[in-house]
Formats: C-alpha cells, sequence, structure tokens
C-alpha cells in the first residue's frame, strides 16, 4: 500500500492544527532598561559667590556662560542636567523675572499631561521658591525658582540628554527631583 505525498502533508497538516495552542498571540509590551540609583547623600557646594546649597554626591559642577550667571549640575551616569542660573534683581525686576519663570514652565503645558505647582517658603534664611513638576512628555520633567524676593533670584530646569519618553524616565526624574528639594531647603543667601 502505498500512501501518496499528498496524504501524508494533508494529515500531517491536520495534525498540527488539531495540536496548536489555543491562546491568541498578544504584542508584548514595552520594557526598559532597570536603572539602579544610589542612596542620596549630600555635601556642601561652596563654590558659588552668591549663595550656597547642600547637592548630590553623585553630580558635578560645570559652569557655563549665559544670560546672568549660570551653573550647570551634571548627572553623567543618567545623562541629566540642571541649569542654574542666578539674577541679581531689586523691586522692580523681581516681578518681570518671576512671571517669565512661569512663563516659561507652562510653556511645556503643550506636551505634558499636568503642571503641579510647589511652594517653598524659609522666612529665617529668606528662602521663598516655586517647583514645577510637569508630567508627561515635556522636555523638562522639572523647573523651579528660587528667590529673597529683593536682591537674589536663582532659576533651574531639569533636562536629560534623550528624547522625552515620561513612562522611561520617571525613575530619574523622581530621584533628581528629591535632590532639587534637597537644593531648596538647604540654600543660603551670601
Amino acid at each position: 500500500m502505498k500512501i501518496k505525498l499528498s496524504c501524508v502533508l494533508c494529515l500531517a497538516s491536520c495534525i498540527l492544527c488539531l495540536t496548536s495552542c489555543g491562546q491568541k498571540p498578544s504584542p508584548k509590551p514595552y520594557e526598559y532598561f532597570r536603572i539602579d540609583l544610589p542612596a542620596h547623600k549630600y555635601s556642601p557646594n561652596l563654590s558659588q559667590k552668591r549663595y550656597n546649597f547642600e547637592m548630590s554626591d553623585y553630580a558635578k559642577i560645570s559652569q557655563y556662560i549665559g544670560e546672568g550667571e549660570g551653573i550647570n549640575i551634571d548627572y553623567p551616569k543618567i545623562n541629566g542636567r540642571i541649569h542654574l542660573t542666578y539674577f541679581p534683581i531689586d523691586v522692580d525686576t523681581f516681578q518681570v523675572v518671576s512671571e517669565e519663570c512661569r512663563t516659561l514652565a507652562y510653556k511645556h503645558s503643550i506636551k505634558a499631561n499636568a503642571i503641579i505647582e510647589n511652594y517653598y517658603e524659609n522666612d529665617t534664611a529668606k528662602v521663598y521658591g516655586v517647583l514645577y513638576k510637569i508630567t508627561g512628555n515635556a522636555a523638562s520633567p522639572v523647573q523651579f525658582f528660587i528667590t529673597d524676593s529683593t536682591k537674589h533670584f536663582l532659576r533651574g530646569a531639569l533636562y536629560f540628554n534623550n528624547l522625552p519618553n515620561y513612562d522611561s524616565i520617571f525613575p530619574v526624574a523622581e530621584y533628581i527631583n528629591e535632590d532639587i528639594v534637597h537644593l531648596i531647603e538647604t540654600l543660603r543667601w551670601e
């Protein structure tokens, strides 16, 4: 009895169909690299003439030339940077500069899901500020300003050197946000 090749192929395909899995295939969700972030550790930064603060031991300072007096606080291992710009102010310019900072933060509302404002006030040290936490795929997840409202004004913004994908940068942005809050709370004017 000779079995034809076509019958064998038909029988094999029937067996294959009957024994294949019953679940429908589903796409796998995107995954991101796990980032192990070190515990927060701070040291005083006394390198600035007009103000000083405590900063993360995992960051380093570099100068930049721009409007006002500026420094960068770089996080080389996590590809992040906080731009800090200092402006000497008086009573007349305070309102203009603080409104510019608010406007710059709210320019991100096009891509942001929400902008949350946190206010800081330390009457003893004469440190007052606003931190804008920006959720969503905005270019800067955190912006802030600190002032004594009479002489000193410091503006800051956090940026990452990659495309803004909020899901992937969220843990790192939260980590640096804690460092920014610590910076605000420990800032003292000279």
